[in-house]
């Protein structure tokens, strides 16, 4: 008898996800001006869809054109809540974030536009802009609100995160959570937090440790610099839009920036004794010279763009090591901006700091997450008590790791909790 019932649950459970495969190929069928391929299952979802959605460059004036944004969908159920990400970059693959998997949620993915597959046959930077981007994300809720019509939440990590917030600033009606994870909201073009929190974080020795490495580095240029560009070489990195002696003093400069972004270790940084080829080494492992290579700024470049024209971003402040630098300007401070053509666009920072007054009187229902350690957070959202939002500031964590599985026990029943009270669900975990 029990064998009995197990196969009649095991029946049933293929027949409803049939039916569901079938039901949602019919939606799709009806979408307008909306493309979709099958990909295959590499999760326990009911189906999996690469999208092409056609979307305006300009949405207040469609004469302007079109082009095709790419959306991954990952079905589970029309039961279940849809959790919208908000990619900030390209979108590669369908990968279920941790937000979706403990709502056991549907998953839309959104490539931004300007980035991967969802570029304009023609560039206009224009129409890169987050009115527009915000926009390209409420056409796809509007699209498939009445497919998926339980709850709704939006979320991204790093610049996704940022976009996650934009998108609830324009939109606050789309969603009824958000949860951007170690999003930064700047406050302008050149944000002076990022200087005071590397100025601050960790311990006086570490810091000194870093600053010491910076020197040990500028000091062995003549040695290290080969070793570079035979490493360069090897990866196929090319240095046209900075030169690579550039290139090896913005990486000096990026060094602290990417020290607490990602967690490093004051334990590992080489004493003043290491070889040259170890400190080179090392040297690569925290900050790669190759991420200011011609490849990587052709790949970061409609980031750049937002970044000097709305979203605001960091600079280097090399004053202190004027004696040591003879590529970088040392006299102002040197922007991370890098650009494939003569950027002429003037920073309007309209939208930040109409954004940042809504979140601190209106934003409610978002859950921030932040790395205690991570560089970002210094230009995170700050807490308000006048909204109904929640943040977590994970200790020790950094941009990698600040997730809902880095939270400890505690963190993680407020997280749920907070989720469970917004979304009125409960959720198993």
């Amino acid at each position: 008898m029990k064998k009995s019932i197990i196969l009649y649950l095991l029946l049933f459970l293929s027949i409803s996800g049939h039916a569901q495969k079938n039901q949602i190929k019919d939606d799709l069928n009806l979408l307008p001006e909306v493309t979709y391929q099958q990909i295959s299952n590499t999760t326990d979802y009911n189906s999996n869809y690469v999208l092409k959605v056609k979307q305006p460059i300009d949405h207040n004036d469609p004469s302007k054109g079109f082009f095709n944004q790419k959306v991954y969908l990952s079905h589970k159920s029309f039961d279940q809540p849809t959790v919208l990400v908000t990619a900030g970059y390209q979108a590669n693959n369908n990968g279920i974030y941790e937000l979706t998997d403990l709502l056991k949620a549907n998953q839309i993915l959104v490539e931004h536009r300007f980035f991967g597959e969802s570029m304009p046959d023609s560039l206009n930077y224009k129409y890169l802009n987050l009115e527009q981007a915000t926009a390209d994300l409420h056409h796809i809720k509007e699209l498939f609100k009445d497919i998926y019509p339980k709850k709704w939440i939006s979320t991204g990590i790093s610049k996704g995160g940022a976009t996650t917030i934009f998108y609830r600033y324009f939109y606050p009606n789309d969603v009824d959570v958000s949860v951007p994870y170690v999003a930064p909201i700047n406050n302008t073009f050149e944000e002076p937090r990022i200087y005071e929190f590397l100025n601050t974080v960790g311990t006086d020795e570490c810091r000194q440790k870093i600053k010491d490495f910076q020197i040990q580095i500028l000091k062995n240029r003549d040695k290290i610099l080969p070793l570079l560009k035979f490493y360069s070489m090897g990866v196929g990195a090319k240095y046209s839009y900075l030169t690579i002696g550039e290139a090896f003093e913005y990486a000096v400069m990026e060094y602290p920036f990417s020290f607490w972004q990602w967690g490093a270790s004051c334990d590992e940084i080489p004493s003043k004794k290491a070889s040259i080829e170890d400190i080179t080494k090392y040297f690569i492992e925290v900050c790669d010279l190759t991420f200011f290579s011609d490849q990587s700024i052709e790949k970061y470049n409609s980031h750049y763009y937002q970044a000097a024209t709305e979203m605001g971003y960091y600079g280097y402040e090399t004053s202190e090591f004027k004696d040591l630098l003879v590529d970088l300007p040392t006299d102002k401070n040197p922007m991370a901006l890098f650009f494939t053509f003569k950027m002429e666009e003037p920073f309007n920072g309209e939208i930040l700091e109409k954004t940042n007054k809504w979140l601190k009187k209106k934003g409610n229902h978002i859950i921030y997450i932040y790395g205690g350690n991570d560089t970002w957070t210094a230009s995170a959202v700050p807490f308000s008590s006048k909204v109904d939002s929640k943040w977590f500031i994970l200790k020790d964590k950094h941009h990698g790791n600040a997730r809902i599985k880095g939270m400890n026990t505690s963190e993680k029943e407020a997280f749920i909790s907070t989720l469970e009270k917004w979304l009125s669900i409960k959720i198993e975990h």
